[in-house]
């Protein structure tokens, strides 16, 4: 029974509190009370809080979106994720590099499709596996402590952000009590008023005690932040260097694939094919900004192109072909008659150092 009384008195002081912090925000809005303000520093260190928090949620969903960019998918994989539950699916490079592997071996892997096809297919793969284990650094070293910020030292901030805020009204509340006191007429009842006056003064030092104690400790959870920025700057570097290293691999797997395809000699029609005397596939110009919508049209006798500029850097495959760095310039000259149209025969002007280049690497400049 006795507990059942200090329940019920512990509620009704809650709500009489309450109540108290309610009217003084109120009258706050309306402007018919006074308002105890934080000093300049102390409200620069909550806007940085809150400019930390914002940005920490849009970045961690950015980086999110980037990794997964279905969002039904995230959707899927964050439930799982609170059931403990890890599930493998192939991404989408990985399910393209099963499903050219599995053509391939249709076609058959001795045929010059089929090959290429086996080898395009687990390259793919290959950028697959790449771009899986992206995503774990990414989690593990860039979106994992940012959400253990947000969900740790911000929820932390912002409880006692909120205890301040409410030891301000109680302490606002007390000192509008205490002016309301001494604003009494003294001639109605002096003693009373005398007592109501002594109270609320002590309510008020008891307020602005708490309310200081709140507001050192507030203080120095919002300075921890330059701490907090330190750490994120880490994570930062950690992501970026996950994305370098991912690039770097992906770009490895495309000069293998690309020597491969080209070791494999393949001679594939494109549109009336190189029987015709010359005519180029149109997929080659894409290098070169666009594909185009009518053949290039290449006279057998290179001597008729002056110069020719690197657009892309080629290394030699074989004794026959020229190394060349991008933005070069190269003399255009005739090359053996059997010389495959996809390739151009070109050479150094200083050191005459000759050698053929694919075509699409070029921008052939015009007499």
């Amino acid at each position: 029974m006795d507990f059942s009384i200090r329940n019920l008195k512990g509620f009704a002081s809650d709500a009489a509190t309450a109540l108290t912090r309610a009217v003084q925000y109120t009258e706050e809005r309306l402007g018919t009370a006074g308002r105890t303000e934080l000093d300049a520093h102390f409200e620069s260190l909550a806007q940085r809080s809150d400019d930390t928090k914002h940005w920490t949620e849009r970045l961690v969903s950015k980086a999110e979106a980037v990794l997964e960019p279905n969002p039904n998918v995230r959707v899927e994989d964050y439930l799982f994720d609170k059931l403990e539950k890890k599930r493998e699916r192939l991404n989408n490079l990985e399910a393209l590099g099963q499903d050219m592997m599995g053509a391939g071996a249709a076609f058959g892997p001795g045929t010059p499709y089929g090959s290429a096809l086996m080898k395009v297919g687990q390259t793919e793969k290959n950028l697959g596996s790449a771009e899986r284990d992206f995503g774990r650094s990414v989690h593990t070293h860039f979106l994992q402590p940012l959400r253990r910020f947000l969900e740790g030292d911000m929820k932390t901030i912002l409880k006692e952000r909120r205890i301040l805020e409410n030891k301000r009204l109680d302490l606002d509340a007390a000192k509008n009590r205490l002016r309301k006191a001494r604003s009494a007429d003294p001639q109605a009842n002096a003693q009373q008023i005398e007592k109501e006056i002594h109270q609320a003064e002590k309510e008020v030092q008891l307020c602005q005690a708490e309310f200081d104690k709140q507001a050192e400790i507030t203080r120095l959870l919002l300075e921890g932040i330059s701490t907090t920025h330190a750490n994120h700057v880490r994570c930062l570097s950690d992501f970026v260097e996950a994305q370098m290293a991912f690039y770097a691999q992906c770009q490895k797997h495309m000069l293998e694939l690309q020597k491969d395809l080209r070791a494999l000699n393949m001679n594939v029609s494109c549109g009336n094919g190189s029987a015709e005397g010359g005519k180029v596939c149109a997929f080659q110009n894409v290098f070169e900004g666009g594909v185009s919508s009518a053949p290039i049209e290449r006279p057998n006798n290179n001597s008729n192109y002056r110069k020719a500029k690197v657009l892309y850097a080629y290394e030699a495959l074989g004794s026959t072909e020229l190394t060349v760095q991008q933005n070069e310039v190269l003399d255009v000259v005739d090359g053996p008659p059997d010389l495959d149209p996809d390739f151009v025969m070109v050479q150094r002007t200083e050191t005459k150092q000759a050698g053929k280049v694919p075509l699409a690497y070029l921008e052939i400049l015009l007499n």
